[in-house]
């Protein structure tokens, strides 16, 4: 099903996904407002703020948001497009709203994002109940285009912009997450040339926000509320090339943390290359950019990550590997896998599955491979059933399973920070948080047993010490500690 971005009451409720909605949502002016609408929001965080720009410029221009698009007047769905079942489920989604639409639900259906953007015009052939199309670069024309469609001025139909030279401005987003916690873009576009993605040919290339524009941007979520800022990229490590000549990740982050009322950031997307050792002292010293680093590896065997173009091999990463374990205390390292690449061998297969066991990756999310047609990866040979595919995945993710588990079982005794996500929908003193080593919406999840403590004296957007009881699976279970 499709995730919408639902707002329950005008005081701030909850998305269907259960994440929060801000509590400064308030309803439009009934004299002002220009129409209701609705909004699909599909794919990653970088997506995520996409969408929450979008609802913003759509409430400063009159329109107002709302849970149900049935009796909307229009439709806006921010699409994924970045594998196939992320295709599929965009389409999927699109085909829902447009369902409504032939019932007289929704009088419009507007297509935006990455979707958009791979197919162009050609997604107004392929479903021709859509309205319009808006590229990832033309988010902006978000308002424009909704006034033209029901005021039904012309017949434009889609809207499609350059890669910019910068990236774009992301303040003044009317954000869904937790009013505590909120991505933070640093840059758009990738310039890798990994054979198995297509984001390149979507997002463009890199481009870098400006130091200046990132503080900006924290400052103004900080003033909202933000103690966590979680930084989203293509490619993190390499920030500030395109601009600034080399990367510039510490100079930005050393910017960010002088931020007043940020507590925790978080880093996500780390490439292995430009990892430097500068990078690494400074995560290790920081008192506020937790131990906990996202760094998608991919493989492990030298062959596949040549095939892959990842331009890094086993060595390398097993010697960052090791800096980063041996100079972050506490470090928490997620990472994802590709199984079934054209032309893995069962041998090298086994190679991923060693690597896995040697590292004990706390964190981890294994994919089967998806063909991309206009990819160099589709031109390989081996392509191997979608059956092979899944049964490496499904082997590899029993042998995470039991790392992660043995992880979770560790932490019992131990007393950890936990940020405050929400309350539980089932007793009114048990709050859903996560410690440092969690990310929101892709990791573990902490429930605290906090007797004394309801609706009205609330815990949520609080960063607590906890002791951890019990661990079950995946999640944790714990009590605050006194003091």
């Amino acid at each position: 099903m499709t995730a919408q971005l639902q707002i329950i009451d005008a005081a701030g409720g909850t998305c269907s996904a259960g994440t929060t909605v801000m509590p400064a949502v308030l309803p439009v002016d009934p004299a002002t407002c220009r129409g209701t609408f609705a909004m699909v929001s599909l794919g990653c965080p970088k997506n995520l703020v996409d969408s929450e720009r979008m609802l913003g410029l759509l409430r400063q221009d009159g329109w107002q948001l709302v849970a149900d698009p049935q009796g909307s007047d229009l439709v806006v769905v921010n699409t994924c497009a970045f594998i196939d079942a992320s295709r599929a489920e965009s389409y999927a989604a699109v085909n829902e709203m447009l369902d409504l639409k032939k019932a007289g639900a929704t009088r419009g259906v507007i297509v935006a994002g990455c979707l958009a953007e791979r197919q162009k015009e050609a997604l107004l052939d392929e479903l021709p109940g859509v309205d319009a199309v808006i590229g990832v670069f033309s988010r902006d024309e978000i308002a424009r285009t909704a006034e033209r469609l029901i005021g039904r001025l012309g017949e434009q139909r889609s809207v499609f912009r350059p890669a910019p030279a910068r990236a774009l401005d992301d303040s003044g987003r009317m954000r869904v997450t937790p009013r505590h916690m909120a991505y933070l873009k640093i840059s758009e576009g990738c310039d890798r040339t990994c054979t198995f993605c297509a984001i390149p040919k979507m997002r463009g290339k890199h481009a870098t926000k400006p130091i200046e524009e990132v503080v900006r941007e924290a400052r103004e979520l900080a003033a909202d509320g933000v103690k966590e800022l979680v930084i989203v990229a293509q490619d993190t490590t390499y920030y500030g090339m395109d601009l600034y000549g080399e990367p510039r990740l510490v100079e930005l982050l050393e910017a960010v943390e002088q931020v007043e009322g940020i507590e925790w950031i978080r880093l996500m997307y780390l490439y292995p290359l430009h990892f430097t050792d500068r990078l690494v002292d400074h995560i290790a010293g920081s008192q506020k950019i937790v131990p906990y680093l996202d760094m998608p590896l991919q493989h492990a065997s030298d062959a596949v990550l040549k095939r892959m173009q990842r331009r890094v091999n086993r060595a390398a990463t097993e010697e960052l590997l090791a800096k980063l374990r041996g100079r972050i205390p506490n470090l928490v390292l997620r990472t994802t896998f590709i199984t079934g690449f054209p032309g893995e061998t069962r041998a090298q297969f086994e190679e991923l599955v060693e690597f896995v066991r040697q590292w004990r990756f706390e964190r981890v999310g294994v994919f089967t491979y998806s063909l991309e047609p206009d990819t160099p990866a589709a031109r390989l040979d081996g392509h191997m059933p979608d059956e092979e595919k899944q049964a490496r995945r499904d082997e590899l993710m029993r042998v995470q399973q039991r790392i992660a588990h043995e992880h979770a079982q560790q932490q019992v005794g131990r007393v950890r920070p936990v940020i405050i996500d929400r309350q539980s929908e089932e007793r009114e003193d048990v709050w859903i948080g996560r410690t440092a080593a969690d990310a929101p919406d892709i990791d573990c999840i902490v429930y605290v047993t906090a007797p004394g403590t309801s609706a009205a004296a609330p815990l949520t957007g609080r960063i607590i010490p906890v002791e951890i009881v019990a661990a079950s699976g995946y999640d944790l279970a714990g009590v605050p500690v006194e003091g």
